[in-house]
Order: C-alpha cells, then structure tokens, then sequence
C-alpha cells in the first residue's frame, strides 16, 4: 500500500539528539515555539515517544508536562496531541465525547467510521484501562436505534480490510435495492454492508452505486435518512469538517495515515484546499503546526 501520509518517519532519527534540541528551546527566558513544533510536526509518533524516554533519560522530568509548562492555548492543546500514543489519544476523545454533557456523536462518528478493525480493538483495551469502563457499553448508554446499532457493529472491529472485487457490484445492488429501489428503506442492509466494508471497498461500491443508479449513495443516504445515522453512513466512507477541536483531532490522527487522500477529498468538497482554509481559519503558531501537519497546498 502506497503511503498516504503527510508525516512520515524521520530518515536520521536521533531521539536523544531530538531530546537536546527541544531542551535547548524550552531553556532561560522565553520559549522558542519554532523549534519545538518544527521538530515535532516532522517525527512519526512512534519517534515522539522515543523522545519523550530520551528526555526523561537526561533530564529527569516528564516532556509532555514540560511542554505544557511553556505553551498555552490551542498550539499546547495540538502539541499535546501529537505526543499522545494514537491509541490512548482515541480513547480519551471517545471517552470525553461520552462523559461530557451530552454526547459529542460528531467524535464518536469521526473515530469508529475511520479506525481499522485492529485500532478499534487496542482503543477498546486503552479504554478499560484508562477509564475503568467498558467502551461499547458506554456508548450504548448514550445512543439509540439503527445509529447505535451500527457503531456496535463498528465497535466489534471487524471491519474487512481492502477491496473486495467479488462483493462490489453485489454490494451496490443490495444498496439500492435496500434505498431507492423502493418504498421505505432496509436501514439493516445498509448498516450490515456500510459497518463491516472498508472505507477503500465502500469507496469503490459508492462508485458502481452511481453508475447503477445515475445518482450518489450520499444523496439516497440523506433523503432517506436522518440526524446521526446519516451523519455515521455518510462518514464511513468520507471525511469531516473543520472547527478547531475536529481540525485539531483529524491533523494528528491522519497526517500518518491517509492525509493526502482528506486532502484531494477536502478540496473536491469545499473547492478549497485544506491548506488555504487552514490559512484562513487559523493564526499564530497553531496555524504554523498545522500547516505542518497538512504538508502542501493543492
């Protein structure tokens, strides 16, 4: 699989190297911010976390609390994010989005519709671990009807991984037979095929949907459909918008995964780049880290 990612792994990696360097910038008076978000917007997680063990090494203090310390606002927020494992960063916005007043379902949609079948497993570990609770429970306390089903079958993280030639054109049939090939729609068809497909697959049948039927799954999805479960099928084979908060969660949990394919589908949506758009909708050295993150303009 080509690499999809804006961040990837730095070829002459030196964590106790890297370690120095950000000691240096956090050192006497005043905090060089540059520095900092240039050499963490370059590193793979992975390698934040060696980082995070070499500083520890030499200095006896925690890096993440030392980065605290020395930045403030949505630039310490995003910072904090990038040094937090993937696992444990899903987690704990899973576990605020259930916890908070109400529930945050825009996170619990952006989470379990992108995660593989195999990250959703270790999030439901990280989960008990960290919170004590059982995830697919807490989420059932907070959701109901067809949406809850469907993140259930989500949350079993059996999702198929790649593109399953045989099923594509059976899929789209069973689609449109279940949505607009007559009245009523079979919401069990489209949550059986939509939660267990992979995004790539689900890709390729909303396709063949648009040739079979001369019209997009997402418009047959929203006339049929409403309020969450729309939002978690139309998510599950897409990508979200831009408040700061789901900005912040999408730049550190894919610029290593597939950020060149939210950029091209970013720009097919909004006829902007992401890259612009980040330009104009944020400022400071926040926007400098996420340009980071982004990678290039389209």
């Amino acid at each position: 699989q080509a690499h999809r990612g804006s961040v990837r792994p730095f070829v002459n990696f030196n964590a106790k190297h890297d370690a120095e360097i950000l000691h240096k910038a956090m050192k006497g008076f005043g905090t060089d911010e540059d520095v900092i978000l240039m050499l963490l917007a370059a590193r793979s997680n992975d390698q934040r976390q060696q980082i995070k063990a070499a500083y520890k090494k030499a200095y006896g203090k925690d890096l993440v609390s030392v980065l605290k310390s020395e930045l403030g606002g949505l630039l310490e927020s995003l910072i904090v994010a990038l040094m937090t494992p993937p696992t444990s960063y899903d987690a704990s916005q899973l576990h605020m989005a259930l916890k908070g007043v109400g529930t945050d379902d825009e996170v619990l949609i952006e989470i379990l519709a992108s995660r593989t079948g195999e990250q959703i497993k270790e999030i439901i570990k990280v989960y008990k671990k960290e919170f004590g609770g059982k995830l697919e429970k807490d989420v059932c306390g907070d959701t109901s009807g067809d949406y809850q089903k469907l993140l259930v079958i989500l949350l079993q993280g059996s999702r198929e991984e790649g593109v399953d030639e045989g099923k594509i054109e059976k899929d789209a049939k069973d689609l449109y037979a279940a949505g607009e090939g007559k009245f009523g729609t079979d919401e069990e068809k489209f949550i059986t095929i939509l939660g267990n497909r992979s995004a790539e697959h689900l890709r390729a049948v909303f396709d063949a949907y648009r040739k079979l039927s001369g019209s997009d799954i997402e418009d047959s999805i929203k006339g049929e459909t409403t309020g969450n479960l729309e939002n978690l099928l139309l998510a599950v084979g897409k990508t979200p918008g831009t408040d700061d908060d789901t900005l912040m969660r999408i730049m550190v949990s894919r610029s290593e995964a597939d950020m060149l394919d939210i950029r091209a589908s970013f720009k097919k949506m909004y006829g902007a780049s992401l890259y612009s758009t980040i330009q104009e909708d944020t400022s400071g050295d926040y926007q400098k880290a996420l340009l980071y993150l982004c990678g290039g303009n389209d």
